[in-house]
């Protein structure tokens, strides 16, 4: 593959993660050429405006958003010496996305294939997907073939007289951009770039031979739970589910007659999804709702008789998933899970089961900086929002080169500007 253009060291960038369950965001400023971050500022508050990855109250998103910047700056005050926070990075729903594999051909008439062959043809294929619609979030080379001939690893510096760049082109509504981009702007932020969340859990907790070999990355939300393919360190697929962790909540909830806060916590405290033999002696208290009403008692058995199908339908849900886009062979024997769901006791041996891979839980790697805290799977997208942002520059949509019309994600912005 063609190497990555890095993100000028010197520079600062946001991350910005809007979930279900929390709102994060983490500060950092390059430290090298290579594209290495150290995270200066920790800022996360609890979504409000949020159900399901669906932005459902702008005004109440708005808040949350503008309170984990502010505990970030706050936090980056000394380093960042009155410097003003602008540029961001923002993730996106995979709710909101749609994943496709295309290709391009550029003639190359003889001479040399250069990166500009190869940005001509990605500015092509934008040309040609763009819509009102639709915006191009992802427009990542995954393979090349010179005049037919495949399996050209990087074709930069070769002769031919063709150049065919096989894509992995992830669009996003327009609408849903507009609404992550009215929360950006409220914080008088300008949004650099955007990311798709289980590219970025990928981006912050793979390993370079899981991203060459092949691996499944499962980000495991409240609300969704995405997931992306990952193979000759490209991420080739991605896709998602609306079903995430608050939907167990709320299992235990109806199941158990109680309230949603009681349930997240007895969720927490004593849920699984594996049984164990004491289970049937080990009783629960199950606090009651209303006044009046008298609390009960359950064996720990019942929780894990409510959870455990729950979590077997996401599993089944990114297995179906995965078979009917034909990439499971891509994804090899291995999985990965992050996301604050997949901390769940008996969910890595459930996933092993149901996907038959080898399962392991990701965490945040190769990011200075972090706080204990943070160096769990639940920022495992927020730390990979930093990582692409400062590595991954040439994936982003390109802009209007060579005096061709801007490709739609420019045009969101500019609209956004022109009319909020």
């Amino acid at each position: 593959m063609t190497s990555h253009t890095k993100r000028p060291q010197g520079s600062v960038i946001a991350a910005i993660d809007i979930g279900s369950a929390k709102t994060a965001c983490f500060i950092a400023h390059v430290t090298d050429d290579n594209g290495g971050a150290e995270v200066i500022g920790i800022g996360h508050v609890a979504s409000k405006g949020v159900k399901s990855g669906v932005i459902v109250d702008i005004k109440a998103t708005q808040q949350s958003v503008k309170q984990a910047v502010h505990a970030a700056e706050t936090m980056a005050a000394k380093i960042m010496k009155g410097y003003p926070l602008r540029e961001v990075v923002m993730s996106v729903p995979s709710n909101y996305t749609y994943s496709n594999r295309l290709s391009a051909t550029v003639k190359i008439m003889g001479h040399a294939i250069s990166d500009k062959d190869i940005d001509l043809a990605l500015l092509r294929l934008e040309q040609e997907e763009q819509s009102d619609s639709e915006a191009i979030i992802h427009s990542i080379p995954i393979s090349y073939s010179a005049d037919g001939h495949g399996g050209v690893e990087n074709p930069v510096g070769l002769h031919a007289e063709s150049l065919k760049v096989d894509v992995h082109c992830v669009k996003a509504e327009t609408a849903a951009l507009k609404n992550i981009l009215g929360c950006a702007d409220h914080s008088h932020l300008d949004v650099d770039c955007l990311c798709i969340a289980p590219y970025a859990a990928g981006l912050s907790s793979l390993v370079e031979d899981e991203k060459d070999m092949g691996c499944l990355v499962i980000d495991m939300g409240a609300g969704v739970t995405s997931y992306a393919v990952f193979y000759q360190g490209a991420m080739i697929h991605a896709g998602a589910i609306p079903v995430g962790g608050a939907h167990v909540t709320s299992d235990l909830a109806m199941g158990l007659n109680t309230g949603l806060q009681d349930a997240e916590r007895i969720k927490t405290l004593y849920g699984s999804c594996a049984s164990a033999m004491s289970d049937s002696n080990e009783m629960i208290d199950i606090p009651a709702m209303g006044d009046g009403a008298e609390a009960t008692q359950v064996p720990r058995s019942t929780l894990v008789n409510i959870i455990r199908p729950r979590m077997e339908e996401i599993f089944e849900l990114i297995r179906g998933d995965i078979d009917v886009n034909n990439v499971d062979g891509y994804a090899g024997g291995r999985v990965i899970l992050t996301g604050g769901a997949c901390q769940l006791p008996g969910v890595r041996d459930l996933a092993g089961l149901m996907l038959n891979k080898q399962v392991r839980i990701g965490k945040p790697l190769m990011l200075s900086g972090l706080a204990d805290t943070t160096k769990a799977p639940e920022f495992a997208a927020t730390a990979g929002l930093i990582h692409y942002a400062c590595e991954r520059m040439d994936e982003q949509p390109r802009m209007g080169d060579r005096g061709a019309s801007d490709p739609i994600w420019p045009r969101v912005k500019a609209w956004f500007k022109e009319n909020w």
